[in-house]
């Protein structure tokens, strides 16, 4: 059986062009994601950040793989000091004013089994925060 990604969706009450914007600059980004400054959409660009628990913090290793412009980011997504290395991935459509966001985050059975931080319900419940709260949460301040 292959393991299932992580897909978190949502009906964002924004225009496509600001979301684009929010997940693909930098400066936008760490006010609802993380702060990402070697982050710029190219594909080639690798980029690192701390994030995690109270308890343990983990520097990310990221490489952008694919960049469509206004529809898809994809990125490389990996611990340092960790095997294991996943993808994410952030897919746009255009619907009227709004936007539909699909994010992907595959490949997390590849990171230590044993490591509590890396169970896959934990992923579920910060990509559903990161989309559904922060994300949201910024778009409604623009």
């Amino acid at each position: 059986m292959k393991p299932e990604p992580v897909i978190i969706e949502n009906i964002l009450n924004a225009h496509l062009n600001q979301v684009w914007k929010a997940i693909s600059n930098h400066v936008e980004m760490e006010k609802w994601y993380f702060d990402l400054p070697g982050f710029v959409p190219e594909v080639g660009c690798e980029f690192t950040f701390y994030g995690g628990t109270e308890e343990r913090q983990y520097l990310h290793l990221c490489k952008v793989t694919e960049v469509i412009p206004f529809s898809k980011i994809s990125y490389s997504w990996r611990y340092e000091g960790y095997p294991g290395n996943s993808m994410v991935t952030f897919e746009l459509f255009e619907d009227g004013n709004k936007t539909r966001i699909k994010l992907i985050h595959s490949g997390l059975e590849t990171f230590p089994e044993d490591i509590p931080d890396f169970d896959r319900k934990n992923f579920v419940a910060g990509w559903t925060e990161i989309i559904n709260i922060s994300l949201v949460g910024y778009l409604g301040v623009q």
